[in-house]
């Protein structure tokens, strides 16, 4: 048995001919197709109307609040399928239907349990990309990511792929954070699998627009980060932009004529604040739902915030007067210091989980 997981977000004119594709491809296997679907516009209804007619089953699953963006769509397509060999794949056609078999009998030989289709191995190809910038971006992107994880990705030349066959009982399915589109580099970083190459041509999309944006890029970093370098990196990424807000609210208050005392504290209020909700939306988010409420995080970190600059302060004056430091030497210091304090009261005192959730997750286990 074998399941075909399609994540999909708005690809209504391509599921027809998608699925006469994978059917084709998978003439004589016991398989069936299973879409994941975060799309507004009927691409979910259209996949239901296929399956009427469709010689392999085809199932559908709708989220109506998705969560982890197209990774996210691929864990719920692991849980859902009535197989443990998958191969997943994008709705756009830009993934080869044809190669489904040569991925399947590569996963079957049982030395690997991971298989990737890598559009740079041997005779792969990127042309499917839709011009020579976005080619050089997904270049450029590949190379830092294999910098970044000289050892995970030593056999890997495709990390970004969204084309691969995988064992999933290879997997613990909750060791995966998914963030965003690139779901195969959070499982061979949070995982331990055996990793095989075959090399494959990247098609022209059939139908519809490209998802790549911007955003999608900024969320590629973000989660660059978070795999390398874990939720520390990305607090501090909040702090340094907290830092150049506070710096800005000051000069901006001071210009309009209020005194720099106060511009000094409303400014350290403002960006306290603003990192509280930054770090909820991007650092701490996956462990909101079992910590306490909002208010009560937020009073938690705002008193704490406010207490750690009363004190740091003084701490570095003394540092100056009575040690003889530079200031910028006890600046660096101090906030260096400050910040490995706030990143650890936050990560176990803020978001600690509530007993009840300890409970009911000793008892799961």
């Amino acid at each position: 048995m074998l399941t075909v997981i399609i994540p999909t977000y708005n690809e209504v004119g391509n599921v027809a001919e998608l699925v006469g594709r994978v059917e084709a491809a998978l003439a004589g296997m016991e398989a069936e197709i299973l879409f994941v679907d975060d799309s507004t516009d009927g691409t979910d209804d259209e996949a239901r109307r296929v399956a009427r007619t469709a010689s392999v089953p085809v199932r559908v699953v709708h989220r109506d609040r998705p969560a982890g963006g197209l990774g996210g769509a691929v864990v719920e397509g692991f849980r859902r399928a009535r197989s443990s060999l998958c191969i997943v794949m994008d709705g756009d056609l830009q993934h080869p239907p044809e190669m489904i078999p040569e991925l399947a009998r590569r996963l079957a030989a049982d030395d690997v349990d991971l298989v990737c289709a890598s559009r740079y191995a041997d005779a792969g190809s990127a042309t499917g990309l839709a011009d020579a910038g976005r080619r050089l971006v997904s270049r450029a992107s590949t190379a830092i990511t294999r910098a970044m994880f000289p050892l995970r990705l030593r056999n890997v030349t495709d990390p970004m792929t969204g084309f691969f066959a995988i064992d999933t009982s290879r997997i613990d399915l909750d060791d995966l954070r998914p963030r965003g589109f690139k779901i195969l580099l959070e499982i061979i970083v949070r995982t331990t699998v055996r990793v095989a190459e075959v090399p494959f041509d990247f098609a022209d999309r059939f139908a519809g627009d490209s998802k790549a944006s911007l955003r999608q890029g900024a969320r590629f970093l973000h989660q660059l980060a978070l795999l390398r370098f874990g939720k520390m990196s990305a607090f501090a990424a909040i702090g340094a932009l907290g830092a150049v807000a506070n710096v800005a609210i000051v000069w901006l208050l001071t210009e309009l004529g209020v005194g720099y005392i106060w511009a000094a504290i409303i400014a350290a209020e403002v960006t306290i604040i603003g990192n509280f909700l930054l770090a909820e939306r991007f650092v701490f988010r996956d462990l909101k739902g079992q910590a306490r409420g909002f208010w009560h995080r937020f009073a938690s970190s705002f008193i704490f915030n406010n207490v750690e600059s009363a004190v740091r302060i003084p701490v570095m004056a003394l540092m100056v007067s009575a040690w003889g430091m530079a200031s910028p030497v006890a600046t660096a210091i101090t906030l260096a210091v400050a910040f490995l304090i706030r990143f650890t009261f936050h990560s176990l005192v803020v978001y600690r989980p509530r007993v009840e959730a300890r409970e009911r997750t000793t008892t799961s286990a």
